[in-house]
């Protein structure tokens, strides 16, 4: 039975990373990847099951009241958070991870320490590579959220020389790590790199404004892998290895693919305190910071322009998030639906302030999956449609992206709502977006403003198009 033990847990920890392989190829649309989810975390209960059977355990009743307290916070949050605080959750999370991983390094360095065993070469890079990721995810993940809750300001924070404050903060950290590469059992020094990891992780942040949110998330998610797989290579476990991997280059994949979609590099995101991260309102009829006019309608005409209508696309944004009108929305979508109008979802990859944030939402509130449409698919078909109705989108619609070559936003690929015969825009004000530039599309002759809460006035155009 011993001798079985051994290649039994590694038989499992091969069935759980086939598992996460598949939750993740069905988290790849929106059809199956609730199924996904479940396939993962299958995998992820044969993995705990299997390292728990593992000869190195040593303390069951430590690790089983770790699970209980951490299960049931787990699932007091999750059955709490609002759909709109789930971008805030999962940066909270990814900064847990980051926690986590860092804190293995921590307990096998101390360990090591203790026993006064010999630190070998490879196992000590694994903890120094493990610290500085896991540190830098951890503050920064925090800062994130902090951002995203309002907690402290959305907009960049710079100050002058902080690039190379940063050098130095990063070449303190080489030059710590080189000198326990060299003397492994320096336990100051040790301290002191994990000091200057946390402190990376909040300089890291601090630059990016809240518009950029969506890709940091993505990243710091990428890093949290990534230091879950130094994690395994410190206490040489496989399946922490593969599972952290996985995580790492999806999450990497996923940044990479919100870059595009807002056609600027990673360098630039991180580097050039980019976007305000909070905008400021404008009054209802007021051109914010232009003299130009724009034309306002109220419930019962945007009603007749959508139930009169043969081609409808909707486009949710962040506005229809903080609003929480998704189910208003579902309901409106129906009512037209019955009315016969074709009805489909314009979703832009970093509507919102995580990737997917649209399709969660629409998801709570039951909206079809076919109906569902990514911004490639969609664009050819805004010049058939009858109205593009816009519920709190803004800089993902900003015709200036396509022809203003002097806007920040210039180049980002947007939703081409302007090609819709006619366009309604609901909105709280003439306020801004994330970027911080004049929407051109409010000016514009087919478009007319709904101002007002998104779930108010989607509330009060179904009423209207009931009527009909």
């Amino acid at each position: 039975m011993s001798d079985f033990l051994p290649t039994g847990i590694q038989l499992t920890y091969l069935v759980a990373a086939s598992l996460f392989i598949l939750g993740l190829k069905k988290l790849g649309s929106p059809a199956t990847a609730r199924n996904g989810n479940i396939v993962a975390a299958v995998g992820m209960l044969l993995a705990i099951a299997a390292t728990m059977l593992d000869q190195h355990v040593l303390n069951y009743q430590m690790i089983l009241l770790g699970l209980a307290i951490g299960s049931g916070i787990g699932a007091i949050v999750a059955y709490k958070v609002q759909m709109t605080e789930m971008p805030q959750m999962v940066g909270l999370l990814n900064g847990l991870g980051g926690a986590a991983s860092a804190l293995v390094a921590v307990a096998e360095f101390w360990r090591l320490l203790d026993s006064s065993q010999a630190i070998p070469l490879d196992v000590n890079i694994s903890m120094l590579l493990d610290v500085l990721i896991g540190g830098v995810t951890f503050t920064g993940s925090f800062l994130a959220f902090a951002k995203l809750q309002g907690l402290i300001s959305g907009s960049p924070i710079t100050f002058p020389f902080q690039q190379p404050f940063n050098l130095l903060l990063l070449g303190a950290y080489i030059v710590g790590s080189a000198y326990l590469i060299i003397t492994p059992d320096s336990l100051p020094i040790f301290l002191g790199v994990v000091g200057v990891s946390l402190v990376l992780g909040v300089m890291f942040v601090i630059p990016i404004g809240g518009g950029d949110m969506p890709v940091v998330i993505s990243l710091l998610n990428s890093l949290s892998g990534v230091a879950a797989a130094a994690a395994g290579f410190v206490v040489m476990n496989n399946m922490l290895i593969i599972a952290g991997a996985l995580v790492g280059a999806s999450g990497l994949i996923l940044t990479e693919i919100m870059c595009k979609a807002m056609n600027r590099s990673l360098f630039s995101v991180l580097f050039s305190a980019f976007g305000t991260g909070s905008s400021s309102g404008g009054g209802a009829a007021s051109g914010g910071a232009t003299d130009q006019s724009v034309r306002s309608i109220d419930p019962e005409e945007g009603a007749m322009m959508l139930g009169y209508a043969r081609s409808v696309v909707i486009v949710p944004g962040y506005g229809m998030a903080v609003a929480q009108a998704q189910h208003s929305v579902r309901e409106l979508s129906d009512q037209l639906e019955k009315m016969g109008v074709d009805v489909k979802y314009a979703i832009h990859p970093v509507a919102g302030r995580m990737p997917g944030h649209m399709n969660v939402l629409l998801a709570e509130a039951n909206v079809p999956y076919t109906q569902l449409y990514d911004m490639d698919d969609i664009n050819p078909q805004f010049d058939q449609a009858d109205v593009a109705l816009i519920i709190g989108a803004n800089d993902v619609v900003n015709p200036a992206a396509r022809s203003d070559k002097n806007s920040p936003i210039y180049g980002m690929p947007i939703l081409e709502v302007d090609r819709a015969k006619q366009t309604i825009v609901i909105k709280r004000g003439m306020s801004t977006g994330f970027a911080g530039v004049d929407n051109e599309l409010f000016y514009k002759d087919k478009t007319t403003m709904l101002f007002g809460s998104a779930k108010d006035m989607v509330a009060k155009l179904v009423s209207e198009v009931k009527q009909l």
